[in-house]
This record gives C-alpha cells, structure tokens and sequence, in this order.
C-alpha cells in the first residue's frame, strides 16, 4: 500500500544550528594549532546572550569570544533588530579541564590502540533513491534551506530574509518502496516586518513558489524533477508573520537536530550529537565511519539500502559489535549476518584507524554543522595555507575493494 514520509530540516540561522556552529567553530579553532586537542563544547545562545562551556585538553590557547562573534557573523546575525548579533551579544565561556579519567581510558602508547571516548552505539545509512544516496525527503529539504540562504546573501530577490528558517517535505512512495511524488512542502522563513501580515504572508509564499522551489528544482536529476507538480500542498509560514526568530525567538543548544544531522528520521540513530566535539568522540567519529560504509556498500550495488551499527565500550578500542541491515534489498547470496562478518574484514573500526581514514584531526568540522552532516559533496578548506579534505566519510573509496570482497 502507498504510504508518506516526511523529513525536516532547519536553516543556519536556527538557534539550535548556531549553537551547533559555535561549538564546532571552537573546535576548529584548537585543532588548528594542535591537532590533539581533545574537545568536548557545549553552546547554549539566547537573546543577546551566549554560553559556551565544556571540557577541554589542548595545548592550544583560543580567543573563544572573537570565534564566538565571527561564526555568528557568517552566519547572518549582524543587525541589532534580530535581538541577537555578533557585535552586541553577550559571550561567557565556562570551558575547563579535561577530567584524567576520561583521557586514561583514550589515550594509549600504542595509537592504534587509543580507547573509545565513550560507550554507545552508532548508525550509518544508505540508500540508492538519490544520488548522494541519502533519503529524498531529507536532502530536498536541506536543499530547499540551502538555496533560501543563497538567496539571502545574493540580497536581489525576497529582500526581506532573515537567517532563522525551517522546512519539511513529504515523499509519497509506492507499496515497493519507490518515491512516486512530492506530497507536502513546508517552509517556515523568518522575515523582516515589512508589511500588513496578509500582505507580507502573500508575497513570501509567491516568492517560495515562484524563485525558490524552480532554483531548487533546477539542481535536482531528472528523475525528481519529475515529482513536483501542480499538485503540491504548500504550506508556507503557516503561523502567520515570523518576524521574532533566531535566539531570540528560541533558545538554542548544540546537539538537538540529530535527526536533521543524520537521515530524517530514516534509517536508525544511536542518541549521540556530533558537533563540539572531537573525533575522539566515538559519537562523532564511528557515526561517519558507518556512513561511509552503509554508502560504499550502496554505491558496490550489494544492496538499495543499508544500515550500518557499530558499538563500543568506553577506553576500549575494538567494537563490541557490528550489524548490518539490508531491508531484504540484498544483491548477494548472503544473509545479513554474514554480510556484516564481511565488513569487519574490510574495515578497520578502531577509533585510531577510523581517525586516519577520514583525517579527523584536521579543522574540518565548523562547514558540518548545517545543513547535514551526510550527504555533503567532499571538498577542501584552507587556514593558514593548509589545506584539508572534507567530508572525507562521503567518498566512495571503497566501492571496488566491496565488490572484490563479495564478488559482484
């Protein structure tokens, strides 16, 4: 039978995701100037107001409030009627201390042999029904708010943005699990008061129908451009005028959009947020590395979708275990079982291992806290004339050495 799922995704400029920036800005910051920093950076922003706190072992000093003011200018706060701006907004930082106990269960003569920054377990996904093979409604809903943020820093059309904005799509998919059109399309941006609310809600819903949707549209394959349509439910700042948003309109707190993080709510999610901390963090790092692998496997053709856990003890370095889902979508004569005995062999989930695969020592990190985590394009950053790969957990490296292993 026919079903709807739907995904969310939220701006730059949600509360939550500048909490998330700061955070991972920080984090940058002290692996520039050592790349074994060991991080762990909490943000809590509000009205004019921001707390960073959190554990830190670095020989690195960081001015945290001019790091602080300059993610939050990046990402568009820089104008006193938000009630929230770089220039304006209040800094306090709390960090302290790494505790030893954690660090002794980490760090090991061996480096191969550093123990997992914490217990817990971690989840990779992938499907085929896109072509970053991420879940259709999640990646059109990213790119729905990345392209509302191109369109506000371009400043020609919909002049009126601010820089809070969600959205929300949901796919209608057929019984065998195949998108057949776009259902629903949410888009909740705030905005300038610069009308009669009737007046203003009508023109931002014009402008969403009519420059947004096509810019995005534009980007998209063939085979998704095919399900837009007249049809469409729009729903388009359905509570009337958004003109108090940011931290002003919201507290905000590193760590709350998980799910916008990851897969939409598709696939599974072991609890953990990413960003403020470091790849020690096995949260953080093993969440990357089973991405990479559930996406290999896709890309290999062993399956149209695939799960990926790992699980770890704190301090320890091997797994505790590995488990692979295929959904019954399997291309070889395996059961999953034995696929996830294949894995192991071909990957190396220590943390130590995981951190050289994808050179998670480097600054890569602050360009990750918006608009996903997965599913990004790799491409490099420079600071101080180095340069470094990222989003190296999306390549697709190991595609031959998979088919090779499962002979396909």
């Amino acid at each position: 039978m026919p079903y709807l799922f739907t995904s969310e995704s939220v701006s730059e400029g949600h509360p939550d995701k500048v909490a998330d920036q700061i955070s991972d800005a920080i984090l940058d910051e002290f692996l520039k100037q050592d790349k074994n920093s060991k991080v762990a950076c909490e943000t809590f922003v509000t009205t004019g107001l921001v707390v960073v706190g959190g554990e830190v072992h670095s020989k690195a000093y960081v001015d945290v409030q001019s790091t602080v003011r300059n993610a939050i200018e990046r990402i568009g706060y820089n104008n006193s009627e938000y009630q929230f701006d770089f220039k304006s907004c209040g800094v306090m930082s709390t960090i302290h201390e790494q505790s030893g106990d954690i660090r002794q269960g980490v760090v090991r003569e061996d480096p191969l042999n550093q123990g997992a920054g914490d217990q817990g377990m971690m989840f990779g996904y992938a499907t085929n029904e896109t072509d970053n093979y991420m879940p259709l409604a999640l990646d059109l809903s990213h790119k729905l708010l990345e392209e509302l943020a191109a369109i506000r820093r371009e400043g020609s059309v919909m002049t009126y943005l601010r820089p809070d904005s969600k959205s929300q799509v949901t796919i209608k998919y057929s019984d065998d699990n195949k998108p057949v059109s776009i259902n629903t399309i949410v888009v909740s941006t705030q905005h300038d008061d610069f009308a009669e609310e009737a007046e203003m809600l009508a023109k931002i819903k014009s402008d969403v129908v009519e420059h947004l949707i096509p810019r995005v549209k534009a980007q998209l394959p063939a085979r998704v451009q095919a399900l837009f349509s007249d049809d469409i439910i729009y729903h388009i700042n359905p509570t009337g005028k958004f003109v108090i948003g940011g931290p002003h309109g919201d507290a905000g707190l590193t760590g709350r959009k998980i799910i916008v993080d990851t897969y939409g709510g598709k696939g599974a999610h072991g609890g953990g947020a990413f960003s403020g901390k470091d790849s020690s963090k096995v949260d953080r790092s093993a969440a990357y590395a089973t991405r990479h692998i559930a996406k290999n496997m896709v890309a290999a053709g062993l399956a149209d979708q695939v799960l990926v856990q790992v699980a770890y003890a704190i301090g320890v370095a091997e797994p505790v275990g590995l488990y692979v889902d295929t959904y019954g979508t399997s291309k070889v004569n395996l059961n999953d079982g034995e696929i996830a005995e294949k894995i192991n062999e071909v990957f190396d989930m220590r943390p130590a291992a995981i951190v050289e695969r994808f050179g998670l020592k480097n600054p890569i990190f602050s360009i990750s806290a918006a608009y996903g985590h997965m599913g990004r394009n790799p491409g490099t950053v420079s600071y101080n004339g180095e340069t470094y790969q990222t989003f190296t957990w999306e390549k697709l490296d190991y595609v031959d050495q998979l088919k090779t292993a499962f002979n396909v």
